[in-house]
């Protein structure tokens, strides 16, 4: 399988400077290597840098030390010192990141957010409405919503219309930040479904997954976070274990 994503020796520290400068260590030294077809899992106690992990590899946050190599358009891209315009171009061809929270332009309707992405990575207008339009009908988004901003919807369908942007355009590396927290068990098991599509392309995918039926339905190992030297990756057999 081939590598998509490769972390090496990253290290990454917060500074509160409005108290007195008192340095808070995050991660130390982190080794992760994610291939096609995979679905690694953060795992560790809230605190542990979890989701300041998943951020710094998508370049929201930018480690003291190491390395972030990414494929891109055949090529290996390190994107902690990637230009800005390499960044802006990695996520819109190469990394999906589904967050917490959908953030998006006030007053444009759901169907036009979620098509966005697949539009500017060069897909027909008529082409991704239709995808879009189908993504938000498996995610059981009630038309009669499609022209509406997103900023009025419940928080349930905030993050699946989030969902539906992030899984759009066929990412090699999907980055996903507790994707069904606020969700139903039917869409729940979308979620899964997609994921598991993704998998079945070739995707790499790292998430944050909470609800551990999830995380035994999508997840092919563990990668322990916390603060020690590195983060430790979980065989498959002990997932299961892992997880209780």
């Amino acid at each position: 399988m081939t590598i998509r994503l490769h972390a090496k020796g990253l290290t990454k520290t917060f500074t509160l400077h409005t108290h007195g400068g008192i340095v808070l260590p995050v991660f130390d030294n982190i080794e992760l290597t994610v291939k096609s077809g995979e679905c690694v899992c953060l795992h560790g106690p809230s605190g542990a840098g979890k989701s300041t992990l998943l951020r710094s590899l998508y370049a929201n946050y930018k480690p003291d030390e190491g390395q972030i190599l990414v494929e891109h358009m055949g090529d290996t891209l390190d994107l902690l010192v990637a230009e800005p315009w390499e960044v802006v171009e990695v996520r819109r061809r190469t990394i999906g990141y589904v967050s917490q929270f959908l953030r998006v332009i006030p007053r444009v309707g759901a169907l036009d957010v979620v098509a966005e992405p697949a539009i500017a990575n060069g897909m027909p207008d008529d082409k991704a409405n239709a995808l879009a339009k189908t993504l938000l009908t498996r995610l059981r988004i009630p038309e009669r919503l499609w022209s509406l901003a997103p900023a009025t919807f419940s928080g349930g369908e905030q993050q699946r219309v989030n969902i539906a942007r992030g899984f759009i355009v066929d990412y090699p590396v999907l980055l996903l930040d507790e994707p069904t927290a606020s969700l139903d068990a039917a869409n729940r098991a979308t979620v899964v479904e997609l994921i598991n599509e993704a998998k079945s392309r070739g995707a790499a995918v790292i998430g944050i997954f909470h609800d551990e039926e999830v995380r035994e339905a999508v997840a092919d190992r563990l990668f322990e976070v916390g603060n020690q030297r590195s983060g430790t990756a979980v065989p498959t057999a002990t997932l299961a274990k892992a997880c209780a």
